[in-house]
């Protein structure tokens, strides 16, 4: 299995616009973040973990020519506001696209997304078949089975997923101890970390690295990063030696599924 991460950065992307900081002006491709998303190659089918606004630029990039799936991990914008770009997909396989969410995201899929979903949608919108996310249940897709993770993103239930040794969790702040047995054994962990401030919805990086020291994954990379964080160089020689700042394009490979 295949890992990419397609976009790292939190919800206003870095750089940011009209910032000047050290980071938002670094040349470092590493410091260039688009909004956090991923995607997970596995026999030959593509699965994609949310769809911000840069979801058609990132398969662009990443030269995705099909996706068997998407899973959502919760509503706000930076992780679904891509959605119309699913078009070229249904019009090149000529097929829907699964959209696994739980019962309240596909509710607002729904409402922010009304022309999909209308009973009588205008030929060439996008067309998905929402399937449901539920509390202890696998999801399972062409035989791989996926564990949905629940935490909370300040007060909002979220979703993170574990594919066997990976586990995926963004825009978290709080996972409870029945959850935190579900990533335990944990390989490779991806984990938010906004920046090194108290913040009421995400981890900091104090938060993240006390997490992940209890955890013990052999390697870690943090996500939805901000450019508040600092320089990617900079900030990397300072974590502990298995864990680093995510980039846009890093590609993981796990086996044990």
């Amino acid at each position: 299995m295949k890992i990419t991460l397609l976009g790292t950065g939190t919800s206003q992307g870095v750089p940011v616009i009209g910032c000047e900081c050290e980071v938002c002006q670094s040349s470092d491709t590493r410091d260039q973040r688009l909004r956090t998303s991923a995607m997970i190659e596995w026999k030959g089918k593509t699965i994609v973990i949310d769809v911000g606004p840069d979801f058609r630029q990132q398969l662009l990039r990443a030269k995705v020519f099909d996706v068997a799936a998407i899973l959502m991990t919760h509503e706000h914008n930076d992780h679904i506001i891509g959605m119309d770009d699913v078009r070229p997909l249904n019009f090149k396989h000529r097929k829907s696209m699964p959209v696994y969410a739980e019962k309240r995201v596909q509710k607002e899929l729904k409402e922010r997304f009304a022309y999909i979903f209308a009973e009588n949608p205008y030929p060439g919108a996008p067309r998905l078949t929402l399937e449901e996310i539920k509390d202890g249940e696998n999801i399972v897709i062409d035989n791989l089975s996926i564990q949905p993770i629940r935490a909370w993103h300040g007060k909002l239930p979220v979703f993170g997923f574990r594919f066997g040794d990976f586990t995926y969790l963004t825009d978290v702040n709080k996972i409870e101890e029945e959850e935190l047995a579900k990533i335990e054994g944990t390989k490779i962990l991806v984990l938010d970390a906004l920046h090194h401030s108290k913040h009421h919805a995400h981890f900091n990086l104090e938060e993240a690295l006390a997490l992940i020291e209890l955890l013990q994954p052999e390697q870690a990379y943090l996500i939805h990063i901000s450019h508040r964080m600092g320089l990617t160089e900079k900030v990397n020689a300072i974590l502990p030696k298995n864990v680093q700042l995510a980039y846009d394009g890093l590609e993981l490979e796990i086996e044990n599924l």
